[in-house]
């Protein structure tokens, strides 16, 4: 379930270096910057959403009295559970998603996933696809960490059986510098995900709805995906909070965000979800800096980074460690791009890779072959980069019952 399976290790750690050292001029461009935001488009994530666990703990079951619910509160959008690994719920089913859908809401499937059978796994997301859901989560948390083969596999299996435009998010860790040897890159990359629903659980996290939206948003812009905030309504959030929580969602970017979850939602939290609001925060921008970069640094961020110097044309490789290979990588790129060539990644270099198409990286080995001649029908075997071995540095939200 989303957030409910992480561990709290380093509760201090969350609460530090949450933002970029400063507004002013850093190495690699890391100055006040003016990234642009995603622009909020027309799909089932545009609409503000609630999550359903167990149908049958979600007023009762009645698709009825679920529609009625929704209407009143103002959702638009229910995630339902379809899947969890290889196997199928058999609660998201076509009956239950044409009722939704007579009542006026948008249906998406979620399923979760664990990386040991990531074919049987794509198979399961295909067939909630087919029982007519409008979009499709991935809810990836710490039983992928270090899968990049298998991540590799469930997005290109997955693709190869729904198509590349059908709408698909990844729900996982907020914080992206936490998990080093979690694959975003592949999730998120080329032919993954095109959405990013991160698990802002800030009561469950220990920090403020302000704080989890500034280091999670300073983190996961990178991916180049909308960001559509997941807020926690259980373990009872106070309504000031819950109300906050959608004010500063409209600040970061007015992608509306969904809740988790229905059946742990008091009437004090249907009701805050479902009250007007005062718009965004009044006063306040979101700093729009990238986190930095450089030799040492170590992870799937560097993974991305040397994934788009590959698309720059240089040669490298992608081993998530940044040395002095990368170093040089960088060095080339910014003395191209008419950057301060220090060598360090920060917001403007970091804008200049973004315009590049990233370079997927076979990890499975599916789909590339070596060579020529005879060695041309040979598969390059499964591998990971290096960061794919890293602990992660803290899990931010406690853990909770598996469904």
């Amino acid at each position: 379930m989303p957030g409910r399976c992480l561990v709290l290790l380093f509760a201090a750690l969350a609460l530090a270096a949450l933002l970029p050292a400063g507004a002013g001029a850093a190495p690699g461009g890391a100055s006040q910057a003016t990234a642009q935001l995603p622009a909020v488009g027309s799909t089932p994530y545009d609409r503000q959403g609630m999550w359903i666990w167990y149908v049958s703990a979600s007023d009762g079951g009645s698709a009825a009295q679920i529609i009625a619910r929704a209407k009143r509160y103002g959702i638009g959008t229910v995630y339902v559970k379809a899947g969890d690994g290889s196997g199928t719920w058999s609660q998201f089913n076509t009956s239950l998603v044409q009722a939704l859908h007579q009542g006026g809401l948008d249906v998406c499937a979620w399923q979760f996933v664990y990386g040991d059978k990531p074919l049987a796994e794509a198979r399961v997301g295909a067939a909630a696809v087919a029982k007519g859901a409008d979009c499709l989560v991935i809810d990836a948390e710490s039983d992928y960490e270090g899968k990049y083969a298998a991540a590799d596999r469930y997005v290109q299996a997955l693709r190869g059986r729904i198509g590349p435009t059908f709408p698909v998010s990844l729900s996982g860790f907020p914080y992206v510098d936490y998990h080093p040897s979690f694959p975003y890159s592949v999730f998120l990359g080329p032919g993954g995900a095109t959405y990013n629903q991160p698990q802002m659980y800030w009561k469950a996290i220990g920090a403020s709805v302000r704080t989890v939206f500034e280091h999670t948003y300073l983190f996961n812009r990178l991916w180049g995906h909308p960001i559509y905030p997941i807020g926690q309504t259980y373990e009872a959030p106070s309504r000031a909070d819950l109300i906050r929580f959608r004010r500063f969602a409209q600040s970061f970017g007015d992608q509306p965000p969904s809740w988790w979850d229905w059946q742990e939602t008091s009437a004090a939290g249907w009701g805050a979800i479902g009250a007007t609001t005062a718009g965004p925060i009044v006063g306040y921008r979101p700093a729009l800096t990238q986190p930095i970069l450089k030799r040492g640094s170590k992870g799937d961020l560097v993974v991305w980074a040397q994934e788009h110097l590959l698309g720059a044309g240089l040669a490298l490789p992608v081993t998530g460690i940044f040395g002095k290979q990368t170093y040089n990588a960088v060095r080339a790129f910014q003395t191209a791009h008419g950057l301060w060539a220090d060598g360090t990644i920060g917001t403007s270099t970091w804008q200049a890779l973004l315009a590049i198409e990233p370079v997927r990286q076979p990890w499975s080995g599916a789909g590339t072959k070596t060579g020529g001649g005879a060695a041309a029908s040979r598969e390059i075997p499964p591998s990971r980069p290096l960061s794919a071995s890293l602990p992660a540095k803290a899990y931010e939200i406690p853990p909770g019952p598996r469904p």
